[in-house]
């Protein structure tokens, strides 16, 4: 085989890909449906930090949705997370760590998240960031275990990564998150995603762009050719 057959046609459409001008696009999704949610707090802040970067945000409120299965696909809730997904440019995922892993929650959230919608994949190439909050010491088995959940759904999930140890004490009164190393690792964080996002939302396409799947398509048409020619 050729090697040239092995590469994509469009090989300088990563160094020179048409930009966008529009703000990157970023859902936010949270782990816990708590009355004073800190997944829901920090998740606040990273929108708020996000958006002094020039970013559009949106949050989505977990409340309502349906155990994964439980329901059709056409319940209003999962149509709402389906649409924000395949909106955004990028997401973030905060999750509490409950027994050591994250929670119920923000698992139904991405399991209500398809690998495709019919020929569209919402997730693929698009940048992840992923958080976590704790009401103990540091831990970082939530966000080890979200990481695992973005490599699967085809995520760019960025190096940097933030995890807040007793969350309960990093808010004041009016639920905004106090000056800390904490709060400086959050902007760190949302800082990387939004170059990443900035980097590869115009490539992403080539980025994700398989030698297996262009050959699967090649034989998939000629096939139908053959198939028409008879």
């Amino acid at each position: 085989m050729d090697a040239a057959s092995f590469l994509p046609v469009d090989r300088m459409a990563l160094f020179n890909p048409k930009r966008s001008d529009h703000a990157p696009r970023i859902l936010l999704l949270y782990g816990s449906v708590r009355a004073r949610s800190f997944s829901r707090l920090v998740t606040q802040e990273a929108a708020r930090i996000l958006e002094a970067f020039g970013a559009e945000t949106r949050i989505f409120n977990p409340s309502g949705l349906p155990l994964p299965d439980d329901a059709p696909a056409d319940h209003p809730k999962v149509q709402e997370l389906r649409s924000l997904v395949q909106w955004s440019e990028g997401m973030v995922w905060c999750s509490p760590e409950r027994h050591g892993a994250m929670t119920g929650i923000m698992k139904a959230q991405i399991d209500w998240i398809p690998l495709s919608l019919g020929s569209v994949r919402p997730t693929q190439g698009k940048t992840l960031a992923v958080m976590q909050v704790s009401g103990g010491s540091q831990s970082f088995n939530a966000v080890n275990q979200l990481r695992v959940l973005g490599r699967w759904m085809r995520l760019v999930t960025i190096p940097n990564q933030s995890s807040v140890a007793k969350a309960f004490t990093e808010f004041d009164d009016n639920d905004r998150m106090k000056p800390s190393p904490y709060y400086d690792r959050i902007v760190d964080v949302m800082e990387e995603l939004i170059k990443f996002t900035w980097l590869t939302r115009d490539c992403a396409g080539y980025l994700v762009d398989r030698y297996s799947e262009r050959k699967e398509s090649a034989e998939a048409l000629s096939a139908r050719v053959n198939f028409k020619s008879i």
